[in-house]
């Protein structure tokens, strides 16, 4: 069964210019398995903003314990950053020492049902179209080899990937090019190009 974002954060009916307020203010988070080489497995960790489907912040570890968790929400909202809302699935590793700084943060935090992955969608689609388009084509050496192919996808993903929800646009916004000559530059290894005007 599919619950709206408004039942998931626990709120009445409300209207679409609310429902677009509240969607600004939520963040997800989920982590995901990348075999390496030597069939090690690391774990990736991402936050994405749901206002503009923006990748906030990743990072890569062997090992994702509470408190390796907690550090990456105090990396990922410094300051007065914080969203209202942080939608999470129900995995163990987000322990007591997650829980209590995401509180202490000021963030509501709402896990999703268990076995229920799409009330995550955004987060979820995310991981999905990263393995596809790029992580599952390519063989993964170690943290360090990882963390750089996370750092060109989300380069990719928050200035070139355009998205229909908003208005086929980047996330970080992209400038119309009226004139010009179409120059398609490699981009991911040359996985994708980004059409640009010279």
């Amino acid at each position: 069964m599919w619950f709206p974002l408004g039942q998931l954060l626990g709120e009445a009916s409300q209207g679409w210019k609310t429902f677009f307020r509240n969607h600004a203010q939520v963040a997800a988070i989920d982590l995901f398995v990348v075999p390496t080489l030597s069939f090690e497995r690391l774990f990736a960790f991402l936050v994405l903003g749901h206002g503009r489907r923006q990748l906030l912040w990743f990072e890569v570890t062997r090992h994702p314990t509470a408190e390796w968790l907690a550090r990456q929400i105090t990396e990922a909202f410094p300051w007065a950053s914080a969203p209202a809302y942080l939608v999470r699935d129900n995995d163990r590793a987000y322990g007591h020492a997650f829980r209590s700084r995401v509180r202490a943060m000021g963030i509501r935090d709402r896990p999703i049902s268990p076995r229920s992955p799409w009330q995550n969608p955004y987060v979820e689609r995310l991981i999905g179209t990263m393995r596809r388009e790029y992580v599952d084509g390519m063989l993964i050496f170690g943290e360090a080899h990882l963390r750089q192919i996370l750092s060109s996808y989300a380069t990719y993903y928050n200035e070139v990937s355009t998205h229909l929800a908003l208005g086929k646009d980047a996330p970080l916004g992209r400038a119309v090019q009226r004139t010009g000559v179409v120059v398609a530059i490699p981009i991911l290894s040359g996985l994708h190009h980004h059409y640009v005007r010279i």
